[in-house]
């Protein structure tokens, strides 16, 4: 069983950055294939990036993309979420979320384990 754990989220500024890491214990972490998904009130959980079980592969939601970066450390057993040139609609509930590889990342029913969420607020 695999539990993770979110940090690094915060209130921050339009046009600012944030790094947001989920520690992995209990398993077999780089067995996993990672993603983060957000929820902002009101609306259902989106995927936001993915990273393969080796992190040679990374996808992103168009909304995201060219300003957010997925990376994982297996030695470490964290993935991280490198979050820059923030905007007010990047103000969620952000979740780190594992699953087996070979299934869509998209899908969040794909996702054995999840973490508690991590709140982001960005200002205008």
């Amino acid at each position: 069983q695999v539990q993770l754990e979110e940090s690094g989220g915060g209130l921050v500024q339009a046009g600012g950055s944030l790094r947001l890491s989920c520690a992995a214990s209990g398993g077999t972490f780089s067995r996993y294939s990672m993603g983060w998904f957000r929820q902002a009130p009101g609306k259902e959980r989106e995927f936001v990036a993915g990273i393969s079980w080796s992190g040679g592969s990374t996808i992103y939601a168009d909304s995201v993309k060219g300003r957010f970066t997925i990376s994982r450390d297996n030695a470490k057993n964290t993935v991280s979420l490198q979050m820059n040139s923030l905007k007010p609609e990047d103000t969620a509930v952000y979740y780190c979320g594992g699953k087996v590889p070979g299934s869509s990342p998209y899908v969040i029913s794909n996702y054995d384990y999840w973490g508690q969420g991590t709140q982001v607020t960005v200002s205008s």
